[in-house]
């Protein structure tokens, strides 16, 4: 088992005590004494001292290990001056483009700049790089060439291999080979991010640590002492007879009963599974190479199979993966954190306040965040199109009830303007804390991609009764008026446990509840993992139920995706008739953003889905890529904006139904323009949709994915 984070033997640097706020300049270094940082942090965010800000976890974590931490908050770009403000840590840089993927932040899913940045004071844009993680890199080399350089953030993360980019549509090699780093750090890196700094501070060289879970490097050539395995030996590529699946879980039957591997699949032959610490010690899985993945799409989809099956970390191996005559290595996931070591990461001495050279500069990020608490990490739901999984895992790290209840009362006892409303308790998914894996044995052994697709997993506790505990507990926290639940919420689960829709209904829904249904066609909703509808109108039952005997009028907000991989335009169609018919109109729509290193991205690119064992001779599938077909599936999505119909119009005839064009309730869009055209409400990148029935138009309080 790891170290827990707060057994280390703390740096001799700790008599110098936790600072107010790290320092961002020397003139805050000289008032805390300090001659120099041990170590610094370079974000493209603003510096927020939260922890729903990964810089400043990081930075406290470290911190709290006795080390001097210095951060550099949106650092100039176009020279290697500004990244010597600080002067030469003693130990390592870390690099991070900040809570976002540097490219999601600054364009949408149409390619157009975006001129704001919620993570910027003031909302301001343009504060940060176009993949901000390579140039801060290359800026460091030039400022300090000798000093170790280790990146992480999800930016660095969902590129750890070769990778699929949106942006220039082309696969590109693993941010490693274009950064020049020494060492990647992906998902939440507190454990090798600390075992990093006390190793350096030991005078270990960087090259030399190898062992870390949760790293990734470069090697020249492969150990000794290392068993290499083709991945197209034991996934294989092609036509095959009845091949070996080593992913087969062998644990429990019921694990395998509901496994998307074997559908529309030879059954093939179990083999068990050995003990994983023999296996991470002695195999490691070679994946395509990049220059392989760039050729060969099916090759392409492969890898991204291989990897997704091999991030379980209590039975995940090593991969490896050439760049030419170099090899990208990956260690396997981080253990996760236990409850101690996660409460411990959440009180250390943070502000909770951006840093004080803002002034009273908004945050946007920071404003809709400052009064929520997280209480959790992970997501087993798995959605293709998501990056939670593979940067978090999907094993739930859960902090206690004790702990949450402080953070609430450190809201209420020291967050100016708390008005005694908890916006959120959440995190990746509103109802995920505490819901596990009844058997440790069987986790440890599971390689399934989720655990709630395409039914739930029996081998899953779906009890969500501690939760009613929680929000109980902390709605009778003296001076807190209302706690809200904002993060998404997945109804799938919530339906298991009746008691928990009724108590979230009753007390903790602020008129709208937002829900991600994403599609109502099977197609599309089987690449993205997602349930069937019959499953939202369980929950919508329930929901209306409840909300009436609250005597409380209430609306459900559900969000869907447009042109998604294995949607077709009557797909898109099918659910603007759903929309029309339940009275739903989206104001705001959500188009596919091809994120690198999701599943839905590799069918994006490739065509093919690595759901399945992939084949050259796979069928292929459905994918929207041209510009007018994505602007096609929008506007299905908002059938009700008069600037569509002339598009849905032309569309409809072309698919043979101009029977849905006509002014009836029955049709989807009128056969003629209004005389005068309405003001076009801008797209987003959030879907909300509100029911057209007198009710507001659109609830302004957003909440996280």
């Amino acid at each position: 088992m790891p170290t827990p984070l707060f057994d280390y033997r703390k740096f001799w640097a700790e008599c110098f005590g936790p600072a107010p706020e790290l320092p961002t300049t020397r003139a805050e270094m000289d008032a805390l004494g300090w001659d120099s940082c041990d170590i610094i942090v370079v974000t493209g965010d603003a510096y927020v001292d939260h922890p729903s800000f990964g810089m400043a976890v990081i930075g406290r974590v470290l911190e709290a290990q006795g080390f001097r931490v210095g951060i550099l908050s949106q650092p100039q770009w176009t020279s290697a001056e500004p990244f010597k403000a600080l002067g030469k840590p003693n130990l390592f840089f870390g690099v991070a483009a900040g809570n976002m993927d540097s490219m999601i932040n600054r364009y949408t899913a149409d390619k157009k700049r975006r001129n704001d940045d919620a993570y910027t004071p003031n909302n301001e844009g343009n504060k940060r790089p176009d993949r901000a993680v390579i140039v801060y890199s290359q800026r460091l080399r030039e400022a300090y060439r000798d000093v170790p350089l280790v990146i992480g953030s999800i930016e660095a993360s969902l590129r750890r291999i070769a990778h699929y980019d949106y942006w220039s549509d082309k696969v590109r090699r693993s941010i490693l080979m274009d950064s020049s780093a020494d060492m990647l750090v992906y998902g939440n890196a507190e454990r090798a991010i600390v075992d990093i700094a006390h190793r350096l501070s030991r005078g270990e060289e960087i090259h030399k640590i190898r062992d870390l879970r949760g790293t990734a490097f470069i090697n020249k050539r492969i150990p000794e002492g290392w068993r290499v395995i083709n991945s197209t030996d034991i996934d294989v590529v092609g036509p095959t007879k009845a091949p070996i699946n080593p992913y087969q879980d062998t644990s429990a039957q019921t694990c395998s009963e509901s496994n998307t591997d074997s559908a529309s699949e030879p059954k093939e032959q179990v083999v068990t599974i050995l003990d994983a610490k023999q296996k991470n010690e002695q195999e490691v899985i070679r994946i395509p190479s990049f220059e392989q993945v760039v050729s060969d799409n099916a090759l392409y989809a492969h890898a991204s199979r291989v990897l997704h099956k091999e991030t379980n970390p209590y039975n995940a191996r090593p991969l490896v993966q050439a760049h030419g005559d170099r090899q990208v290595w990956l260690n396997p996931p981080p253990i996760p954190l236990e409850t101690e070591e996660l409460d411990w990461v959440f009180e250390l001495p943070y502000t909770r306040l951006p840093h004080s050279s803002y002034g009273s500069a908004p945050i946007p990020a920071y404003e809709m965040i400052r009064h929520s608490v997280n209480i959790m990490r992970g997501c087993f739901g798995g959605c293709t199109f998501c990056s939670i999984t593979e940067h978090e895992g999907r094993i739930i790290q859960n902090r206690s009830e004790d702990s949450i209840i402080r953070e609430v009362e450190a809201i209420r006892d020291t967050s100016t303007g708390f008005t005694g409303v908890i916006s959120d308790l959440g995190g990746p998914t509103a109802n995920m804390w505490r819901v596990a894996c009844k058997s440790k044995e069987i986790e440890a052994k599971c390689r399934k991609l989720s655990c709630v697709y395409p039914g739930i997993c029996k081998n899953l506790n779906t009890d969500q009764t501690p939760l009613i505990s929680l929000y109980r507990r902390a709605r009778d926290v003296s001076g807190v008026k209302k706690v809200l639940i904002a993060s998404g919420l997945r109804y799938d689960l919530a339906v298991e446990t009746p008691e928990y829709v009724k108590e979230l209904v009753t007390h903790h829904v602020g008129g709208y509840l937002k829900i991600a249904p994403e599609h109502t066609e099977e197609g599309p909703l089987s690449k993205m993992m997602k349930p069937g509808m019959g499953t939202y109108d369980k929950f919508k039952a329930m929901f209306e139920k409840y909300s009436k005997e609250a005597g409380k009028e209430q609306y459900l907000i559900p969000y869907f995706i447009a042109a998604h991989p294995g949607t077709s335009d009557k797909d898109m169609m099918n659910l603007a008739l759903w929309l029309k018919r339940n009275k739903f109109r989206a104001d705001q729509v959500q188009t596919f953003y091809p994120s690198p290193m999701a599943s839905a991205t590799a069918m994006y690119h490739s065509g093919r889905n690595p759901l399945k064992r992939v084949s050259r001779k796979s069928e292929l599938m459905s994918t929207v890529k041209s510009l007018p077909q994505r602007q096609l599936h929008k506007a299905f999505l908002r059938y009700h904006d008069s600037d569509n119909w002339p598009e849905l119009r032309t569309a409809l005839k072309k698919m043979g139904r101009a029977d849905l064009i006509g002014n009836g309730k029955l049709h989807l869009v009128p056969p003629r323009q209004p005389p005068k055209r309405h003001q076009r409400v801008p797209g987003g990148t959030t879907t909300f949709a509100t029911q057209h029935n007198g009710l507001p138009r659109n609830p302004t309080r957003k909440g996280k994915r």
